[in-house]
């Protein structure tokens, strides 16, 4: 398959098409915990991201390919096939960042987009111009247009899996692998015939551009995919520095803190419905699908995250929509179990897995099939580590 290929190159093609992946996957992993518009924002850049990854790693491939001496490379087919690879992208993100991801939609997302990534390198394949003419081999464009589609599969489920640490760094590094043995695979089944000299008279009707030329907008490329990740490796603090003044569940934080530190937490009433008459709590949430309102139990409940006038309930495998704001899940829910840790989030205290600070504030780790990770306003700290057990005792 690599035959006549550099290997250095090779490589570069795979390493880019990971951090593109990274990147793209790191910034929609956060999609789900940042309510409103900067949800188009982040969509946007993973769609950018992942698109220009498996752009500049096809052309990469094409660089480190034996290609004939006097190739050069058509511009218009060359914009093409990146605009085609961006919306795809584009679309197949945005298809399952909505509504419920069933399996019939995330895999129709994934032959869009693994379609579309084989359009891309077939497009681009074909921006190629000299005096010769490209074959494809039947059996290996079906070949090359399955592994697309598989990879697809597997980075749209890391994309809805919200995956951190070394599982995304694991997911990226199968997902440029993948992306790359697509190219490669329809690399294999490609051939050059040669042409006489009349054949390569289209070449001067269109604007082209050299192997050198296209060096160089690759190498740009490159490094803002390199910029890219190192920027999503530096940690989101603006969603742990949450101020007292701005988290209107704790107005006052001192004596909170004090008395959660104290003694034991004893519950009143609803989470945040203090002078309000107790209610008995909801045994059962409602939460929206495509053929209408299910209910499920609230011991399966692993967090409750606002999102404008409503909210999402993550039940430990996936996030579903319940009509209920957040205020109202608030004082739906038990306060034994259930605690509201930040302005837009609730989680169920017995399903707590893991807890560790971050800037100012913490994060919480919720177990279950997908685990899922909550932050932590620095004003909820204190009653955090009480209900957890985790009161120091030395400073009691």
């Amino acid at each position: 398959m690599f035959e006549g290929h550099d290997p250095y190159l090779v490589a570069l093609s795979v390493a880019i098409a990971s951090l593109g992946g990274y990147t793209g996957f790191a910034l929609a992993a956060r999609i789900r915990n940042t309510p409103g518009a900067s949800n188009r924002l982040l969509l946007a850049g993973a769609a950018a991201f992942l698109a220009v990854g498996i752009w500049t790693m096809h052309f990469v491939g094409m660089l480190a390919a034996p290609l004939p001496p006097d190739t050069v490379y058509l511009v218009l087919p060359t914009i093409i096939s990146f605009l085609i690879c961006a919306l795809v992208v584009g679309i197949s993100l945005f298809f399952v960042s909505i509504g419920e991801p069933s399996l019939k939609r995330v895999a129709s997302s994934a032959v869009l987009l693994g379609v579309g990534i084989a359009s891309m390198h077939y497009v681009g394949i074909h921006g190629l111009a000299g005096s010769f003419a490209i074959v494809h081999d039947p059996s290996m464009v079906l070949l090359s247009i399955l592994v697309a589609v598989v990879s697809a599969y597997g980075g749209l489920r890391a994309f809805l899996a919200q995956q951190e640490g070394v599982r995304l760094i694991v997911s990226s590094i199968v997902f440029g692998v993948a992306v790359s043995g697509m190219h490669y695979t329809a690399m294999l089944g490609m051939h050059f015939e040669p042409l006489t000299g009349a054949g390569h008279h289209h070449v001067s009707g269109g604007l082209a551009a050299s192997q050198q030329v296209l060096s160089i907008i690759v190498a740009v490329l490159c490094f803002v995919i390199a910029a890219g990740f190192l920027l999503s490796l530096v940690p989101d603090r603006r969603q742990a520095q949450v101020s007292p003044a701005a988290d209107p569940v704790s107005p006052s934080v001192a004596p909170a803190e004090s008395m959660a530190a104290a003694a034991p937490p004893r519950p009143v009433g609803p989470l945040g419905g203090l002078g309000q008459p107790p209610r008995a709590p909801a045994p059962r949430l409602p939460v929206e699908s495509a053929d209408g309102t299910h209910f499920i139990e609230t011991a399966t409940v692993r967090s409750v995250r606002a999102d404008a006038h409503y909210t999402r309930v993550h039940d430990g495998t996936r996030e579903r929509m319940c009509p209920w704001s957040i205020s109202e899940a608030e004082a739906q829910l038990d306060p034994s179990l259930f605690l509201r840790v930040h302005r837009s989030h609730i989680v169920a205290i017995p399903h707590v897995a893991l807890v560790r600070k971050e800037g100012d504030g913490a994060v919480l780790e919720l177990d279950g099939p997908s685990p899922h990770r909550v932050p932590v306003s620095r004003a909820k700290i204190a009653e955090v580590k009480a209900r957890l057990g985790l009161v120091n005792r030395r400073q009691a």
